[in-house]
């Protein structure tokens, strides 16, 4: 299977800062016309106006909640609409809670990570699979951000390690359910990419044995660098899961 000649068009959910604002960027420079979606509309517009002025590329922005079905629901309308299609869905968009004890995590704030960094992803997914099935020529891929935390947890991480855990199951569920359709689905496993979310990691991060240590960051470019190695493969080939990590971090082992 040759790679597309038509224009190519991603989405970047969580597209407006951090590891998803540099995956944005890279697949602009990589030929892609990228949609950045966030629940910030100031943030995303202002992404967009800045890479706009360094790139040749196309981006644009739609504020959703990727936790809400109606607001997915016209995202996908829109670049329906203005694009006819969906080559590349990026899941990036999530949230985090502070360490902190289980049994002091409320229910609020569990169904705030569900919403998203699981039922988000899932939705995303679900309207990405019904468009890319639809398109000519049919097909597409989809590549969600799995972390660390997908298989391995922090310390009072319940409810981002039990999230990221289910997108693994997510991520091979669409990848079998997606063969049919040449939609292909991988997942890629982020740790310790330079971001505001990993800036605290300098001064000291909770270890599994109680001490506090501080843990090496690599820059989120390299992340994005990979995303574009997988989504610029045919789609008869596919990465299904990838781990880009800081070398040094206490991760492989006991640390």
């Amino acid at each position: 299977m040759t790679t597309p000649t038509h224009d190519r068009i991603a989405l970047v959910t969580g597209g407006g800062t951090g590891i998803g604002r540099a995956i944005a960027e890279a697949l602009v420079e990589s030929g892609f016309t990228v949609v950045i979606s966030g629940r910030r509309s100031d943030v995303l517009q202002a992404t967009a106006r800045e890479m706009a002025a360094h790139t040749t590329g196309t981006v644009r922005a739609f504020a959703a909640d990727v936790g809400d079905p109606q607001s997915v629901a016209t995202l996908f309308q829109t670049i329906r609409h203005d694009f006819g299609r969906l080559d590349l869905l990026v899941n990036n968009a999530g949230m985090s809670l502070p360490a902190v004890p289980m049994e002091d995590i409320t229910f609020e704030q569990w169904n705030a990570i569900v919403a998203a960094n699981l039922t988000g992803a899932f939705l995303c997914t679900q309207q990405a699979m019904k468009l890319m099935k639809a398109q000519t020529p049919q097909g597409g891929r989809i590549i969600n951000n799995g972390s660390i935390s997908a298989s391995t947890p922090r310390p009072f991480s319940a409810p981002y390690t039990a999230t990221k855990h289910a997108v693994s199951g997510l991520t091979k569920s669409t990848a079998l359910d997606g063969r049919p359709f040449d939609i292909a689905c991988g997942q890629i496993d982020i740790g310790n990419a330079s971001t505001d979310m990993t800036a605290k990691m300098g001064g000291g991060v909770l270890q599994a044995n109680g001490e506090t240590a501080s843990e090496p960051t690599i820059p989120a470019k390299l992340v994005a660098d990979a995303v574009v190695y997988m989504a610029g493969l045919p789609l008869d080939a596919n990465v299904l899961s990838m781990t880009v990590m800081a070398t040094k971090m206490p991760y492989v082992g006991r640390g």
